[in-house]
């Protein structure tokens, strides 16, 4: 069994504030770990990259700054959990996509893990390179207003069947499969 399994209540920090990162780390865990009471608060954590990262290294480096932020900082420091989560876009060879990194940190360790893709329209990832965030673009391409604090790109292209928070729950819980079997990863 492991560690974190073994606690009755877990203080978890998220980097960031946006209601659908937090909402998903709430259900990931909360399907992990059914008999501990969790407490997951957001926190401004800048990510030190661009608002919308145009590669998977720098969407990578955008999670890992803001979970560090988040372990550094005074009032977030004690928390037993971190977890950033940072959506980003590429241009792979089969066509450009959107992404997420997962960080967590327990600090003794960093697990970091990805979710699903989702393969953008060439307007879309047009609109991207020339300056512009995500969320913004599928807010004027769907006349939505802040799409990127619901369904996300995410909701939209695949007509409701997936959100953003449905996809960042399953990447956080696979994320967490090191800390789940800490007797495994150890070998």
């Amino acid at each position: 069994m492991s560690k974190i399994s073994q606690l009755a209540k877990i203080r978890v920090v998220i980097g960031s504030k946006n209601p659908v990162k937090v909402q998903a780390a709430q259900h990931a865990l909360n399907q992990l770990l059914p008999n501990t009471e969790i407490e997951c608060l957001g926190c401004h954590a800048p990510s030190g990259v661009a608002e919308q990262p145009m590669t998977a290294d720098e969407t990578l480096k955008g999670a890992i700054n803001r979970v560090e932020h988040c372990q550094s900082a005074p009032d977030t420091s004690e928390a037993d959990l971190f977890i950033a989560i940072e959506g980003g876009v590429d241009n792979f060879s089969y066509g450009p996509a959107t992404f997420a990194y997962i960080v967590i940190s327990d600090k003794q360790q960093r697990l970091v893990g990805r979710s699903a893709i989702l393969p953008l329209p060439p307007v879309v990832y047009k609109a991207l390179s020339d300056g512009e965030e995500l969320g913004d673009v599928m807010d004027r391409l769907f006349n939505t207003d802040n799409i990127k604090q619901k369904g996300g790109a995410i909701g939209l292209l695949t007509q409701g069947v997936a959100t953003r928070e449905s996809i960042y729950t399953q990447a956080l819980i696979l994320t967490m499969a090191p800390l789940l079997n800490e007797e495994l990863y150890q070998r």
